[in-house]
């Protein structure tokens, strides 16, 4: 079976302004990458769904639902907080961001894909419950977490998010849910200044001092996330894979390159084809360099799709 690559033409219509680093661009980039080295022959394509309110009601309050369709404008843009926009499109291409890792879930449970990986945006994973923060407005992989929960009946689901910047989000959604292993790695102390003391048993946070490299990078996780996820045994894998720890992204100041990437995927794949029969799904969070995103995303896709 092939991998899935899931996307949708509205998340390039998301646009809080030319300043912002958080762009449409983040998209096309990876795709050329994917063109260029002629990996989208070897991926089934598909366009997102929108979530449902049912699935989104799963892990955000319906009254933050609300309050997010209300706050759409007719024209021009809505700042939500200092980082995070609306435009027009935003409201309808946050669904369809979530929506796509839903799908994502569908399509690996039901073995019609190997594997899956959702290029889209807004991102998700610092999304609280009731708040929009960090350039995100629902928690796409929360969203896709509580629907293999609820849907397809798993008791463990694991998610592991290397993205620069904690997933505070899907901490604060998943902290007292034992079901679902939060495995992350994130620069220490930065944005959005949390994570280094509020673990547990299935939250296990691993913060990394600014300058760490891909040696350090790699036994952390060996260290820290490895055994914690042998012990956990998940029925399935999401990655929240933002790419701003790469070198070159000044977003941050650690110091990854694409073979820990690599790295990384290959690691959590193997824990999924012991545990969860190889059933991952990954989304896209940060990463903000376009040549060092697009060339990490498609060194994490092919380690995936085992290209």
């Amino acid at each position: 079976m092939q991998i899935a690559y899931i996307s949708h033409p509205l998340c390039l219509k998301h646009d809080m302004g030319g300043y912002h680093p958080e762009s449409p661009a983040r998209i096309h980039a990876i795709e050329d990458q994917l063109i260029a080295a002629g990996l989208l022959d070897h991926v089934q394509r598909h366009e997102a769904p929108e979530a449902t309110r049912g699935q989104l009601l799963r892990v955000h309050d319906a009254g933050y639902i609300d309050f997010i369709a209300s706050s759409a404008p007719q024209q021009g843009i809505v700042e939500l907080d200092a980082d995070t926009a609306m435009n027009p499109y935003t409201y309808p291409a946050a669904l369809r961001a979530a929506g796509a890792v839903v799908l994502g879930v569908d399509l690996v449970m039901e073995k019609k894909a190997a594997s899956a990986f959702c290029n889209i945006r807004p991102p998700g994973h610092h999304a609280e419950r009731a708040r929009a923060m960090g350039f995100c407005i629902f928690n796409n992989v929360a969203v896709g977490v509580a629907h293999a929960l609820a849907q397809y009946g798993l008791k463990r689901v694991a998610i592991a998010d290397f993205d620069v910047h904690h997933g505070n989000g899907t901490e604060n959604i998943f902290h007292d849910d034992p079901r679902v292993m939060l495995c992350s790695t994130f620069q220490h102390p930065f944005y959005p200044y949390a994570g280094a003391d509020s673990g547990n048993d299935h939250i296990i946070n691993v913060p990394l001092p600014a300058g760490t490299g891909g040696a350090e990078f790699r036994a952390a996780v060996t260290q820290h996330w490895l055994p914690a996820l042998q012990r956990f045994q998940p029925e399935m894998i999401f990655f929240s894979a933002g790419f701003d720890a790469h070198r070159d992204d000044d977003m941050a100041m650690l110091r990854l390159t694409e073979p820990d990437y690599a790295w990384v995927t290959e690691e959590v794949k193997r824990i999924a084809d012991k545990y969860a029969q190889g059933r991952i799904v990954s989304a896209l969070e940060g990463g903000y360099e376009l040549h060092a995103l697009a060339r990490s995303a498609l060194a994490h896709i092919k380690a995936l799709s085992g290209l």
